[in-house]
């Protein structure tokens, strides 16, 4: 890559300054930033695209191995689900005529918990919060610079 430091930039602007002259040195200095620019522009433009492309590609290679994943647990679940319904009719066949009914279990009737439970209880008693002067309900700025504004012994203009 080329090593542009400090000297050789000064000296390519002085070359450019007496080949142009100072006319149209402003000028052309525009068009080349411009130039610049889009050229940088353009390049993070294919890196960006390079990248996204990568990204891509890896994010396909793990779709395929989730898939594959999936397949191989589904058909581990299909054949266990084989195997439990022919243990299941091999099982249910010996036993022959024997009548099986399901336990009923009865439906448990709805009990009302017998508080008010919309009203939001406090861990603090309400009695010990009044006696220590905890605060219940919240105090604007104005209120609270002149609950603790300290008493005036006289009248004062």
């Amino acid at each position: 890559m080329i090593d542009l430091g400090l000297s050789k930039m000064m000296l390519i602007g002085v070359v450019a300054l007496v080949v142009i002259g100072p006319e149209k040195l402003p000028r052309i200095s525009r068009m080349v930033g411009a130039f610049v620019g889009k050229a940088q522009r353009y390049v993070s433009d294919v890196k960006a695209e390079v990248n996204r492309t990568m990204d891509l590609e890896e994010l396909r290679k793990m779709k395929d191995t989730v898939a594959n994943a999936a397949r191989d647990v589904e058909q581990q679940v299909s054949s266990a689900a084989t195997d439990f319904e022919r243990d299941w009719q091999e099982t249910t066949a010996s036993l022959g005529d024997v009548n099986i009914e399901p336990l009923a279990t009865p439906t448990p009737e709805y009990k009302n918990p017998g508080k008010k439970w919309r009203l939001k209880r406090g861990a603090v008693p309400q009695w010990y919060k009044s006696r220590n002067g905890v605060r219940m309900h919240a105090l604007s700025g104005a209120a609270r610079v002149a609950r603790h504004r300290p008493k005036s012994i006289g009248s004062r203009p």
